[in-house]
């Protein structure tokens, strides 16, 4: 199959999972994960009518970005871990931080973003399945109280949701109990009415299990084997 007839079966498969659980499909935006494919994959993705993209890496977007400045109406999010070092870079590459896992984090990302002028888009990462290898705040967690209590000093990051990456597993029914408990912890989070936290976004699912985060409630899903096909 081709790139563009990949994005289609993929948004016929999102549409499929969206009315089984009762949703819009129109709720539910499909992010090309493109780290490491180059830029006329993207380019290709891009005239398939794909506008949102995730990257893992600063250095690797830093190297395509300016062959992709042309590419009209693209938010380019970043959806790998950010070290504090990476940020001022991030800052000025991204649209979007999609793993903000420290407090240290944000007031990074907010004062890089002030120092530009600009408002950053920036979703909390749950480490829902307490996997020490991974990043993300833990459910429940000081650093996550201690982020959702800061939200209104930092005047150039706006916090929309929330981003996990579960614990892999064969069956893409494994993933749904991770799925649920993000729902549930955005839901509990969205009932404390907190000042500058935005809980619309749910970004979770990718290639194996995106159905099953549909039906669990996501509002992103992050999709890159399926669409550009097996990395190197």
């Amino acid at each position: 199959m081709s790139l563009a007839e990949n994005i289609a079966w993929v948004r016929e498969r999102i549409a499929a999972a969206a009315r089984r659980a009762g949703r819009n499909a129109d709720e539910v935006t499909l992010m090309g994960v493109s780290k490491t494919f180059p830029v006329e994959r993207i380019r290709e993705a891009y005239t398939a009518g794909l506008r949102v993209f995730g990257e893992n890496r600063v250095q690797e977007f830093a190297a395509k970005a300016a062959a992709l400045r042309d590419l009209r109406d693209t938010e380019w999010h970043l959806i790998g871990h950010l070290q504090t070092n990476k940020a001022a870079k991030a800052t000025e590459l991204f649209d979007a931080v999609d793993s903000v896992d420290s407090v240290r984090m944000a007031e990074k990302l907010n004062a890089f973003a002030a120092s530009a002028g600009k408002t950053i888009s920036v979703l909390v990462e749950i480490n829902v399945g307490g996997e020490k290898e991974k990043s993300g705040v833990a459910p429940g967690s000081d650093e996550l109280e201690q982020i959702l209590r800061g939200a209104p000093r930092w005047g150039n990051l706006k916090i929309q949701g929330l981003m996990t990456v579960p614990p892999y597993t064969e069956d893409p029914e494994g993933s749904r109990p991770y799925f649920r408990q993000l729902r549930q912890l955005r839901d509990s989070i969205a009932a404390r009415e907190l000042t500058k936290i935005g809980t619309a976004v749910l970004s979770m699912g990718m290639s194996h299990d995106f159905e099953v985060a549909i039906e669990e409630g996501a509002t992103c899903v992050r999709v890159g084997t399926a669409i550009f096909g097996e990395r190197a």
